[in-house]
């Protein structure tokens, strides 16, 4: 499961938002209200750490084959 970020949008001048962490597939559709409030919410993308991998690691890159 993703862990995503959502943050409520405030109906008045001065509100702050409220941001909150939900755990959810990745097929389940976005939150449209905040479960604790009922305020209208938007989900926020932040960067993530994946891992990016193309062919060999970059270890075996400079080591001359054995034969």
């Amino acid at each position: 499961m993703a862990t995503y970020v959502y943050e409520t949008i405030p109906q008045k001048k001065g509100q702050k938002p409220r941001r909150f962490e939900i755990e959810q597939k990745m097929s389940d559709p976005a939150l449209t209200h905040d479960p604790k409030s009922g305020l209208p919410v938007r989900r926020i993308i932040i960067g993530g750490s994946g891992w990016i991998t193309r062919g060999t690691g970059i270890l075996s890159m400079n080591r001359p084959k054995r034969r």
